[in-house]
């Protein structure tokens, strides 16, 4: 069957949507209130209203527009696009890109963190200081 006399089937985009949501139909069935039953017979359909394509959609996750036009093909191209392993493009292709240096920052930490354990042995030896000093006038 061509790309060009194929149906335009409702029903299974909705099932391969849910499928790649990694949703089972007991699941979709509860967020719309209704059964797995009506479920199965909702994904068999060709058409569906349009009142219960925008509630499958909001139960879905996605737009009415992206089940309308929930293609295969489509959804393969994204990924391949989006997961391009050749390094030449893609989201994740060139991997963070750091405008500081990790370990200056790491250094700055611990350096601040030394000043602080500092002061606070300061702190502790001046208080130690006027604790004495209040022992003697007594």
């Amino acid at each position: 069957m061509s790309t060009l006399t194929k149906s335009n089937h409702i029903g299974r985009k909705i099932s391969r949507i849910r499928e790649l949501r990694d949703m089972k139909q007991e699941a979709l069935a509860q967020a719309l209130g209704t059964n797995q039953q009506a479920i199965s017979t909702l994904e068999n359909s060709e058409t569906i209203s349009d009142e219960k394509l925008v509630e499958v959609a909001k139960a879905l996750g996605v737009s009415v527009e992206a089940l309308k036009n929930f293609s295969d093909e489509a959804a393969i191209n994204y990924f391949n696009n989006f997961y391009d392993n050749s390094g030449s493009n893609g989201a994740f292709s060139h991997g963070p890109l750091f405008t500081f240096n990790p370990l200056e920052k790491l250094i700055e930490a611990y350096e601040e963190n030394k000043k602080l354990y500092e002061r606070l042995v300061q702190a502790e030896k001046d208080k130690v200081e006027f604790l004495e000093k209040i022992l003697k006038d007594k």
